[in-house]
């Protein structure tokens, strides 16, 4: 059942990868942040961040793995899912589809020219998207800490 789940997620993420964006180098309510480190190296200190804030880490999609498992090649490719209900719950509360895009997600992926990045869904991107209205906090609070987890990870 697991791997029917994470290869759901997989299979998933592929397929929203293909839609349409404004801008190909920036997609739509992405934080992107480079990163020092490699692929593997930035993963273990997110994992470590995570456990360290007490937030739990749900799942890991190995993108480049599961590429593998099916003859095809991609660039080193993670995917973190975490989260913690005293974080989640009060989004969910300003708009109840916002858990559609709960729990937190982190990717951190190697590009073309071989730099990493750690990338995250922008708050503000899921306020227009989910219409939240009343959360200006909520979601202050909740940017501050996506972007201080993004930084711990990615810079010496």
């Amino acid at each position: 059942m697991k791997v029917l789940t994470f290869l759901f997620i997989g299979l998933l993420t592929v397929f929203l990868s293909f839609l349409p964006t404004p801008s190909s180098a920036e997609p739509t309510g992405l934080v992107s942040m480079k990163s020092a480190f490699s692929v593997e190296q930035t993963t273990k200190r997110l994992e470590g961040l995570l456990k360290k804030r007490n937030l739990n880490l749900f799942a890991q999609v190995d993108h480049t793995a599961g590429a593998k498992s099916v003859g095809l090649k991609l660039r080193p490719t993670r995917l973190l899912i975490f989260g913690n209900p005293r974080s989640g719950t009060p989004l969910m509360q300003c708009g109840q589809s916002v858990a559609i895009d709960l729990p937190m997600k982190a990717l951190v992926w190697e590009d073309e020219a071989g730099q990493v990045w750690v990338g995250y869904n922008s708050p503000n991107y899921l306020k227009t998207r989910h219409r939240l209205k009343g959360c200006d906090q909520v979601l202050e609070k909740t940017s501050q800490a996506l972007n201080s987890l993004a930084k711990a990870a990615t810079q010496p």
